[in-house]
């Protein structure tokens, strides 16, 4: 058959007040706007004129481009943010939430949630309170600090810091240790955004104390230490520790003290630590692999410490400052501690998780990223065992071969980057399908995506990050995925025996009406 024109087929586009007159689209109408059901034809049709102009359209189907706006309308209606199934074996993974929250975390959220609260009320003076309440206390107690204060993230945690303390002056910093962090964002550009001067010592694998100590003048506001928690580097390298760089700022604080000079100096060089995971507890498991914890920061001499809440602590999106009084009684009265604040859900779940770590024993079985992360190998291959015979009875015989495989995990999130987790996956081989289409389906097809990987043509589900809660979804959306192969095949064979069928013209609806 010869192929229409282009200009035709652009002509041959329907117009959007004529979609919008089509019975599939004003079923819709009750449901939806009718601005955005217009919104949704117009991309419907502007994506059938790109596969034109791209000679990847040889007719126009307007039932089609109806079907697309329709698809489009209804996405409106389904949730963009929901729950997933991680098989991928990586634990604090960023693009699917990074921690999950302890049950007593979640209920503190659905409690403070459903009705009014204590955010800023204290029951105590029948007077108005302060968030930073909720949460200061049992921060000082686990880590042994004198103040705290919890904003929205640890980037807006370090831009408070410098903006308040080194803002117009100068923050000393290892090349080494300008890392970027997810999204592109960049401790540079951080530093530039806060008006501290940026001050690099040393090289990219080598940094002396000496470094240091030649960039320390009288305008150094402080000594900015970035913990490397997302990657490593290893072999001809070196970096100076928060023990050296205390020695460092306490010679230079004497000597500001008997000096004469201007206001300028009489402020004291700070020692910052942007630790970024934010190890409440030191997990042996990890051996020489483990973070340093927030404690032992601040006791090896930091002035103020920051990190994270979704990290290897295990809560909720939040950024922590720790360090004295009288330095967080300044960033509590800076303006962006109000701009960067947690609402009040944030901090419940905070505070619920903290409550937690005042029993380790229990923090390690009742906080989900400690579960994973220290969980014993053999009882993450009881759960892949457990997993791959689900699997296994789920699928019809000769679709796929189900196996347990040795794998390696990941913290991910930024954190323990050299640390192989030893974990066990379920390994499905393909008889029928393949596991690139697998996978699609897993994730896009499904009301709750199941998120695993693929290895050598096949889909590993990984048990570290899955609970046997998930285990029975996993093995419906697997027998799901090849029962739509089934009726994929059918559909493709009916095809075939119907002449009609082969050329791919469809009717157009709303153009035979108006030529009877």
């Amino acid at each position: 058959m010869a192929q229409t024109p282009r200009p035709d087929l652009l002509r041959a586009l329907p117009q959007v007040e004529e979609m919008l007159q089509s019975p599939e689209i004003k079923a819709l109408g009750s449901l939806l706007p009718r601005t955005l059901l217009a919104d949704c034809v117009r991309e419907a049709i502007e994506s059938a004129r790109r596969a034109i102009l791209a000679d990847a359209l040889r007719e126009v189907d307007v039932r089609a481009i109806a079907d697309d706006a329709c698809a489009c309308a209804l996405a409106n209606l389904k949730p963009s943010l929901k729950r997933v199934v991680n098989a991928t074996g990586i634990i604090l993974h960023t693009n699917l939430g990074r921690s999950v929250l302890a049950d007593e975390a979640v209920h503190a959220v659905e409690d403070v949630a459903r009705g009014y609260s204590t955010l800023e009320y204290d029951t105590e003076t029948l007077s108005r309170g302060s968030r930073h309440d909720h949460v200061e206390r049992l921060i000082c107690a686990l880590t042994g600090s004198e103040a705290a204060i919890a904003v929205n993230n640890n980037a807006a945690a370090v831009l408070m810091v410098l903006a308040e303390f080194a803002a117009e002056r100068k923050a000393v910093v290892s090349r080494g240790e300008l890392v970027e962090i997810g999204g592109s964002f960049r401790i540079p550009d951080i530093m530039a955004l806060s008006r501290a001067e940026m001050v690099e010592v040393g090289t990219t694998n080598k940094t002396h104390a000496s470094d240091y100590a030649e960039a320390i003048g009288p305008d150094t506001a402080m000594l900015l230490k970035v913990h490397p928690s997302n990657y490593r580097i290893v072999g001809f390298s070196e970096s100076v520790g928060v023990t050296e760089l205390r020695r460092l700022a306490d010679e230079e604080n004497a000597r500001r003290s008997l000096s004469t000079c201007d206001a300028e100096c009489s402020e004291s060089l700070l020692i910052f630590e942007d630790q970024g995971s934010g190890a409440l507890l030191h997990l042996d498991c990890f051996g020489t692999y483990a973070e340093p914890t927030v404690a032992e920061s601040l006791k090896r001499g930091c002035d103020l410490v920051s990190f994270s809440g979704d990290k290897l602590l295990g809560g909720p999106q939040a950024g922590i400052v720790v360090g004295s009084r009288r330095l967080i009684d300044r960033l509590k009265k800076n303006p962006l501690a109000r701009a960067l604040r947690l609402d009040k859900m944030t901090l419940a779940a905070l505070e619920a998780t903290l409550r937690i770590y005042l029993d380790p024993e229990q923090a390690l079985r009742a906080i989900p990223t400690l579960r994973m992360l220290s969980e014993p190998a053999d009882s993450v291959r009881d759960r892949a065992i457990r997993l791959a015979s689900a699997l296994d009875d789920a699928l019809p015989e000769g679709y796929a071969q189900v196996n347990v495989v040795n794998e390696t995990a990941r913290a991910g999130g930024g954190s323990l980057p050299l640390c192989d987790i030893e974990s066990h996956a379920a390994q499905i081989t393909f008889l029928r399908g393949n596991a690139q289409d697998c996978e699609t389906f897993l994730v896009a097809k499904r009301r709750v995506p199941i998120v695993g990987r693929i290895k050598k043509e096949a889909v590993l589900l990984d048990a570290r990050t899955i609970t046997d809660a998930d285990i029975p979804e996993a093995a419906s959306a697997l027998r799901a995925y090849f029962d739509a192969l089934d009726v994929s095949t059918e559909t493709t064979r009916a095809l075939r025996n119907d002449p009609a069928s082969r050329s791919g013209i469809r009717p157009n609806p709303a153009k035979s009406e108006a030529t009877r």
